[in-house]
């Protein structure tokens, strides 16, 4: 019987801890992963508390910037059914943290039943018993004006138990002194309090993150002379063109030198003639790698003086980081062992059959060398965060390592908060969504190939409505150099202005790959297939930017829509309404 005596009971502390803390909302996976807010932002946090029997439970919303040395406390409000609510306002990018204490509260307790009682008897023991409660709270008081008011109100109690004569009206007056029983319950007792262990982190990031719109192009193409290289002075050029039509961020596919061993030719083939460009994403050749610049495109002074000129226009210049290199590359000769290899030992080029990209090679995530690995590709975004960017689009991230993206964006965003992630990742549901719990600010969508009613109405809910609504935000793309959708190679004109008008409403974050799109580019490479004929991945192309059809200022009205009004700029609010046409499509953003 004594060893049975000894059995410490499971998950039990102090037993005379009787609050019960559940279901704390929002978080996602219970916590493992941050939800995600702007600055600016109520952050509004709820949860059910109880506890057994009649007593009244109280509970408080902890929270404070990660790291900081003292919570920060807001009394919860009861919402019903055991649920409790309350906010805070984060005023401060980076990352913050937020949990819940609750504990049975004998004052409340006290003045609840004090409330409900009927007898003059019962009253006047009843007001002893409150005397003592309110007594202790006063010793527990922060101010001394409030320590002789309640010590004040607990006599005056304690002498209306002693007197017969009093009503029990008079006694209940005395008693239940609303505005004495607001300072009593600023002082509660918390001997008994539970803290959920858990605690729930929250990412801040500022309002770029949620609402922006994005146009890409390839600085290359810049250039209005067919016999010129574009350069980064000519997309100075562009700038006003890309204000006009109200895009926030302009997006360069990579910008680093190209390698030459395997170099694609134009419409991908293999045999590259000698003037032929290659692709952007064969990253790397004997000039430098991934924190150098194409000579053709400028000077890492022409590339600053660029990101300053955008600044000045309230545009950022989005910098696509591809993890993975030519063959070419320094990285390749300096640290074999970085790369994946065939049973010969042999580098093994990129696939994803039927795919296959001979000039480029992928990153061996599970080499023995991978600490040195991770601080080489940490040091790319270091790099041009030094140059002044604030905004990635990644490359493929779900073929790098999970772990990897965790630890580099908080390493980068400890360096600069004002960093922005966007990951471009049209892969599996979950492999998405894994992705954003990891920390990418936003997310490449499945739009570009929904297009029927139920397919749009039932994506959409789920992204604005689902369980990834506190940490995926989607950013929608009627097309990109990869994909041309059959969409937009057959349905002309009003198809282009029905895709990028859902996606600017749809979504608070989406993207356009121009000119291409607003010059209405609709010739594929082959019939059953999405990429573009004379695909700017292979080439440069020279674009009439004045033509009389372009849609630049129909899209120019989309997004001055969408700046001049709050509820395009959030994903929240967006609701779809029934109509019996199956061939239209009604919804509302508030």
């Amino acid at each position: 019987m004594s060893a049975a005596r000894d059995v410490q009971p499971i998950g039990v502390t102090d037993g005379r801890c009787r609050a019960v803390i559940e279901n704390i909302q929002p978080s996602v996976d219970g916590g493992r992963f941050a939800v995600k807010r702007i600055i600016g932002d109520e952050v509004v946090i709820e949860a059910d508390c109880f506890a057994d029997g009649h007593d009244v439970v109280a509970c408080l919303l902890r929270w404070r910037r990660a790291g900081a040395p003292a919570w920060n406390d807001t009394p919860m409000q009861a919402v019903g059914n055991d649920r409790w609510r309350a906010g805070f306002v984060v005023d401060a990018l980076g990352p913050w943290e937020y949990t819940v204490r609750a504990w049975v509260d004998p004052f409340q307790s006290w003045l609840h039943d004090f409330a409900r009682r009927v007898d003059a008897d019962d009253l006047r023991i009843a007001a002893a018993t409150g005397a003592v409660l309110i007594e202790q709270a006063a010793q527990r008081a922060g101010r001394q004006a409030d320590m002789d008011l309640l010590r004040a109100w607990s006599l005056e109690l304690a002498l209306a138990g002693d007197d017969a004569a009093l009503s029990v009206d008079e006694l209940k007056r005395i008693g239940g002194d609303a505005a004495r029983a607001a300072v009593a319950q600023q002082y509660p007792d918390l001997r008994h309090a539970v803290t959920c262990p858990q605690v729930y982190p929250l990412t801040v990031e500022r309002e770029r993150a949620r609402f922006s719109a994005w146009y890409e192009f390839f600085p290359r193409s810049a250039s209005d002379d067919p016999s010129r290289h574009g350069s980064f002075a000519d997309c100075e050029v562009w700038l006003p063109y890309v204000k006009r039509m109200g895009f926030d961020v302009l997006y360069f596919p990579p910008i680093h030198p190209i390698g030459r061993l395997r170099r694609k030719g134009r419409n991908n083939t293999l045999d590259a003639r000698p003037d032929d460009l290659g692709s952007p994403w064969a990253v790397g050749a004997a000039e430098g790698g991934h924190d150098a610049i194409l000579g053709e495109l400028g000077t890492p002074d022409d590339f600053r003086r660029l990101v300053r000129r955008a600044a000045d226009l309230d545009i950022d210049i989005a910098l696509d980081i591809a993890f993975q290199c030519a063959p070419d590359h320094p990285w390749v000769a300096e640290h074999p062992q970085w790369f994946r290899k065939r049973s010969d030992g042999s580098i093994q080029y990129a696939e994803n059959p039927p795919k296959k990209y001979q000039d480029i090679y992928p990153f061996d995530f599970e080499t023995d060398d991978w600490q040195a690995l991770w601080e080489a590709l940490a040091g790319v975004f270091e790099h041009w965060v030094a140059q002044g960017v604030r905004v990635f689009r990644v490359d493929n991230p779900h073929t790098k390592a999970y772990p990897f993206w965790e630890w580099v964006i908080a390493r980068v965003r400890a360096l600069q908060p004002e960093v922005v992630f966007l990951s471009e990742a049209f892969t599996r549901p979950r492999v998405m969504h894994r992705l954003a719990k990891l920390g990418f600010s936003q997310s490449y969508t499945y739009f570009t190939w929904r297009n029927t009613k139920q397919e749009i109405t039932t994506y959409f809910s789920e992204l604005s409505q689902g369980p990834g609504r506190d940490y995926f935000r989607p950013n929608a793309w009627p097309n990109t150099p990869d994909i041309l959708p059959a969409a937009l190679q057959y349905g002309g004109r009003p198809m282009f202005m029905a895709r990028v008008a859902l996606a600017a409403t749809l979504a608070a974050n989406y993207g356009i790959y121009g000119p291409a799109f607003e010059l209405l580019e609709n010739r594929a490479l082959r019939a059953g297939g999405e990429e573009y004929l004379d695909s700017e991945k292979f080439e440069r192309r020279v674009w009439d930017r004045g033509r009389d059809d372009s849609l630049a200022s129909f899209i120019a009205v989309l997004n001055q829509a969408r700046r001049t009004n709050a509820a395009l700029q959030s994903d929240a609010g967006l609701r779809f309404l029934p109509i019996d046409n199956e061939q239209m499509l009604a919804y509302a953003k508030t």
